[in-house]
């Protein structure tokens, strides 16, 4: 047992053990905005209960920053975690639309289509 003024450390040492010393995953690291959400598969008994609560929580569309926010955790190791059970066919992600940035040709573009319908009139 600890004394009275010691302080405990165990909590700064577990989201290391939940992803058993990895700071990464073997795919990109996951957006926090990425959408996931569980594939319906049964997850094996011998899966660690983190997993198992992710999959539980992803019953629906969450976002992997949601997700953390649910478990407690840091979105870094909630990230890993993700990928893992991504790998496994347990979850499901739906990567953020990136938004594409207008091209001035573009607006030249419908500019000269307006002006062509408007003279139509």
């Amino acid at each position: 047992m600890s004394s009275p003024g010691e302080e405990r450390t165990t909590a700064a040492v577990r989201p290391y053990v939940i992803t058993r010393g990895r700071a990464g995953s073997s795919r990109d690291a996951l957006p926090l905005e990425t959408l996931v959400m569980a594939s319906g598969s049964a997850l094996p008994p011998h899966m660690q209960p983190e997993y198992r609560r992710i999959a539980d929580h992803c019953q629906g569309l969450l976002s992997v920053a949601e997700v953390a926010a649910h478990l407690g955790q840091p979105p870094a190791v909630v990230q890993v975690l993700l990928a893992d059970l991504i790998d496994w066919g347990h979850i499901v992600a739906r990567p953020p639309i990136r938004v594409v940035k207008r091209k001035r040709a573009d607006l030249d573009l419908l500019r000269k289509v307006l002006d062509g319908l408007e003279s139509k009139l």
